[in-house]
């Protein structure tokens, strides 16, 4: 396939930060979906689907692109899903909540172009331990950090790390919200190599 402009369907400043790193030019958009759960559906699927449906939202205005649509879900070992939880309450419940246990974030990627609706689709698994916390640690790093726009009420190139005792996956750039590695190997599927890009190409980014 001929490589096309790349955009990310996303209005996260963690995604488009780690969308930098390839080196790639791009613009970004922010799709308007709804995001709730269907009934009976899995942690994975409704992953799969949030990202599929942020690239086909945004496709019939962005013609000859390919989208980059991405979505996280993580959840406890119980099922209980873990959103964003725009608050410090929200936050504090879901902190006391992990503390311990062994959360799991699916993040689901999708590469589409635009023209054909051709796709690539893939969901990473990433498990993040947490470590025992007490109410004070939990209370110290979200008045430091204030993840409230996070999944998981972390911010894992932060503070976030330090929550943890365990990481467990192949692409630790999941747990932020884009799985580089899968992501550099669908673009190569297509016939954009990121190691081969004159230098200096990072220079046409977009915010």
């Amino acid at each position: 396939m001929t490589p096309q402009p790349i955009l990310l369907a996303s209005s996260s400043p963690y995604r488009r930060e780690l969308l930098k790193r390839l080196g790639l030019p791009f613009e970004t958009a922010s799709p308007d979906i709804d995001e709730t759960p269907s009934a009976q559906e899995s942690a994975q699927e409704l992953a799969t689907r949030l990202a599929t449906s942020k690239a086909r939202e945004l496709a019939p205005a962005w013609p000859g692109h390919w989208i980059i649509g991405s979505d996280q879900v993580a959840c406890l070992q119980d099922g209980t899903l873990l959103n964003k939880p725009g608050n410090h309450d929200r936050a504090v419940q879901q902190l006391s909540r992990s503390s311990g246990q062994r959360v799991s974030f699916m993040t689901g990627l999708v590469l589409m172009d635009s023209d054909t609706g051709k796709t690539q689709t893939h969901c990473e698994l990433f498990h993040a331990h947490f470590r025992q916390l007490t109410l004070d640690e939990i209370e110290n790093y979200l008045c430091t950090e204030k993840p409230y726009d996070c999944a998981g009420s972390f911010k894992m190139e932060g503070l976030g790390i330090t929550l943890f005792s365990q990481l467990e996956g192949r692409d630790p750039n999941s747990l932020v919200g884009l799985p580089l590695i899968t992501l550099t190997d669908m673009l190569r599927n297509w016939g954009l190599n990121p190691l081969l890009q004159p230098p200096g190409a990072s220079t046409q980014l977009q915010p």
